[in-house]
Formats: structure tokens, C-alpha cells, sequence
């Protein structure tokens, strides 16, 4: 459709993927020798610079292999549950899904376990999780590992849970995914999305569905119509790092909202420090 591609040369735009001719970009010609979605593989070159490469390459990988959770059965939603949680992590599901990884290749390199015959889908059936989809995530990850060495893009030493590692992936996330912001707007999780002003819920899937703190302003991966209007693979972030990030262009764009609002106010206080960093660029 005419408009589907109208959207999709907008989306390139706001990613500095174009020039002004409409042409690829130098660094749009970069991100189009990774096979993903533009927005992460912006994300993706963004770590290069944010010195978190070997997180983000986990979670690019994660979530365009298939969601690693599997359905539970009836009655055994709540075991799920609890099982997931003890990969659950406070910074959110793209850290959450770093952590299931590590855990998954753990089991892969130790297969044996104490008192009992084990192996890694033994270990994926009783986490609930899905055998086949990690390992896919794992090939994945080693086919992108292999597109950063072949154009030469340096890859950053894992610090996977340091507080400065956890902002240098959300400053990552959000370089790709500054479209993918949504707010909860009456603090019962009914989330707004900024895009397009349609509101949307937590997926089952996330680390914060069913948690005490709802967090107020979240990047998704993707929303989902078909899965009653759900945002998937969600992290929270702070107004102040959207607004240092995300491109002045877009963000004038935007539909008008009390969440624009809001964050025209932070961009405002912040406004002098980014005419300064403008200016360095």
C-alpha cells in the first residue's frame, strides 16, 4: 500500500538512513548489511558507539528468533510464571532476555546436573522455555557476530549488569526505538502509545506484568494488535534519556498529547547542554 510505504521511507528518515536525495545514507548502507528490522539494526551500531556490542547482539538476537517462553499449560500458568521470574530483571524484558540467554548457554556448556541426568531441554521444558527458539536466537547471534567482523565494527567486552552497562543498552535501545515509546497514563497499565495515540496493555510475557511497580514510561519492541492490543519485550526508560536522544525532527512530528507535553518541558530544561552536543557533532 502507498501509505505502508510512505511510513516506511518516514521511519528510514527519522533513522538517518537516507540522504536528502532519498538515496541509502553511508550509515544507511551499513545497517542494511544486517538481515533485521532497521530500527534494530540502528540500535545495533548504536552499541558500537555506547560500548555495549556483545549485550545488544543478545538481544537482537532474542527477539527476532521466536518469543523463547512457552505457553503453559492450563493450570500451570502460575509455576510459569514463577519460573520465569528467577530470570526476571528490574531494568526490564530486554534485560530479561540477556539474562535467559546467559542461563540457556550456561546449561548448554554444562549439561550435567547435580543428583540427576539432565540435559539443555530438560533444562528448557522445566523453565518452560522454548528449546528450539534459543538456539536459534543462538545462530542468529553468531551469524550477526560474524557481519560485525566481516565490516570490520568493533565489538565491546560483555558487562552485563553493571548500572553504567544497563544505560549504555537503554541509550542503544533507544537510538533504534525512539518510535516505540509509550506511557501509562492512569498508572493501572493502560499504556499510551506517543506514535499513534492508541493505548495498549503489558504482554503476558513481561517481567513487569502482574508486578506491584507499573513502570511509567516504556520502550517497546513491538505492539500487537492480534494479542489484545499488547506491547511486547518492554523496558522502562526515563523522559530525560528520550529527550536527550531522540531526534528533534521526529519528536516536532508527533501528534500532540499531555505525554509530548511533558517531555517538551524536560527537553526544554535540557535544551542548552543539546545545542552544545548539537554543535560538537
Amino acid at each position: 500500500a502507498p501509505e505502508s510505504l510512505m511510513q516506511a521511507l518516514e521511519d528510514l528518515d527519522y533513522l538517518a538512513a537516507l540522504d536528502n536525495d532519498g538515496n541509502l545514507s553511508e550509515f544507511g548502507v551499513i545497517m542494511s548489511e544486517f538481515p533485521l528490522d532497521p530500527q534494530l539494526s540502528k540500535s545495533l551500531l548504536a552499541s558500537c558507539e555506547f560500548e555495549c556490542v556483545d549485550e545488544m547482539l543478545t538481544i537482537a538476537a532474542m527477539v527476532t528468533a521466536p518469543s523463547c517462553f512457552l505457553h503453559a499449560p492450563p493450570g500451570t500458568e502460575e509455576i510459569a510464571r514463577s519460573c520465569w521470574r528467577r530470570f526476571s530483571h528490574p531494568a526490564g524484558d530486554h534485560c530479561t532476555l540477556i539474562s535467559i540467554f546467559n542461563a540457556f548457554k550456561a546449561a548448554t556448556a554444562n549439561p550435567t546436573h547435580p543428583g540427576k541426568h539432565f540435559n539443555t531441554e530438560n533444562w528448557c521444558r522445566e523453565c518452560f522455555l522454548s528449546c528450539s527458539a534459543l538456539s536459534m536466537a543462538e545462530m542468529i547471534r553468531a551469524e550477526l557476530v560474524e557481519i560485525m567482523k566481516r565490516i570490520e565494527l568493533p565489538i565491546s567486552e560483555p558487562d552485563f549488569g553493571s548500572e553504567e552497562n544497563l544505560l549504555r543498552i537503554k541509550k542503544a535501545l533507544l537510538s533504534g526505538y525512539f518510535m516505540h515509546i509509550a506511557r501509562d497514563v492512569d498508572g493501572s497499565g493502560n499504556y499510551l502509545m506517543l506514535a499513534h495515540k492508541q493505548v495498549a496493555q503489558l504482554h503476558p510475557f513481561s517481567s513487569y506484568y502482574n508486578t506491584r511497580r507499573i513502570p511509567e514510561w516504556v520502550l517497546f519492541h513491538e505492539f500487537s494488535i492480534s494479542e489484545d492490543n499488547s506491547i511486547r519485550v518492554v523496558s522502562e526508560i526515563s523522559p530525560h534519556l528520550f529527550a536527550e536522544l531522540v531526534p528533534q525532527y521526529y519528536f516536532s512530528n508527533l501528534p500532540p498529547s499531555e505525554s509530548k507535553d511533558v517531555l517538551q518541558e524536560v527537553i526544554n530544561h535540557l535544551a542548552p547542554v543539546s545545542a552544545t552536543k548539537e554543535e560538537q557533532k
